[in-house]
């Protein structure tokens, strides 16, 4: 697949060929919602908790006679249909966690890098040339480039002068290529990549990366 590559002042200075195992792979709904629903729920701390009746501080006496005061009978405020006492069937502490493995991450991964692709949401810039941060510099590369919409911006490495000129633009956000996740890419409208940040997803995600992986196991 060929895609041009534009300069921060948004002119087409060449065109490169990108992997098709990569960005050209056939969107798989079913692994991508597994992968996302596995991803949210690994982002859930499972804090949560309320106290019972018996985790409740307070007197245990009860607290009036049985018969003759014609109240229904309590043998303590720290019942859960009074004020201030336990909770019934609350929620308690508990780990969402769930097992993703590695190929079906990987997947995902290049199907919503195709989907982007597929759909001309993806952008590919020569290099960020910033000698300083500068949140207007950046307001004006994407606006160079006719980007109106929330944006992923990816880099080869973290580059700290992008990030800073990145931080304050609602809806924008940076990261590095090693990082890159299915959930990032699938959040924003529109993703921004590098020449360098390409080629650096196609090695770790592409063809490259499975023969990588063999030449090691030998």
């Amino acid at each position: 697949m060929q895609v041009p590559v534009y300069n921060i002042e948004g002119q087409e200075v060449h065109k490169i060929k990108i992997s098709d195992d990569v960005f050209g792979a056939e969107f798989n709904e079913a692994v991508v919602h597994q992968v996302m629903v596995g991803m949210q729920a690994n982002a859930r701390q499972g804090s949560a908790a309320t106290k019972t009746r018996g985790e409740v501080v307070g007197s245990t006496k009860k607290l009036y006679r049985q018969k003759g005061t014609g109240n229904a009978r309590a043998g303590s405020k720290k019942s859960p249909t009074r004020r201030g006492g336990g909770v019934s069937f609350g929620p308690r502490p508990r780990d969402y966690r769930q097992s993703i493995p590695k190929k079906l991450r990987r997947l995902a991964l290049r199907c919503v890098l195709s989907s982007k692709a597929g759909e001309g949401d993806l952008k590919i810039v020569e290099a960020f040339d910033f000698k300083e941060a500068k949140t207007k510099q950046m307001i004006a590369v994407l606006g160079n480039l006719g980007i109106v919409s929330s944006t992923l911006i990816v880099t080869q490495k973290s580059e700290e002068n992008v990030v800073l000129s990145a931080r304050n633009i609602p809806e924008v956000i940076t990261t590095p290529a090693n990082v890159l996740n299915m959930l990032d890419v699938m959040s924003h409208k529109t993703l921004l990549m590098t020449e360098a940040a390409v080629r650096a997803a196609e090695e770790l995600w592409g063809n490259g990366a499975k023969q990588g992986a063999k030449d090691a196991s030998v």
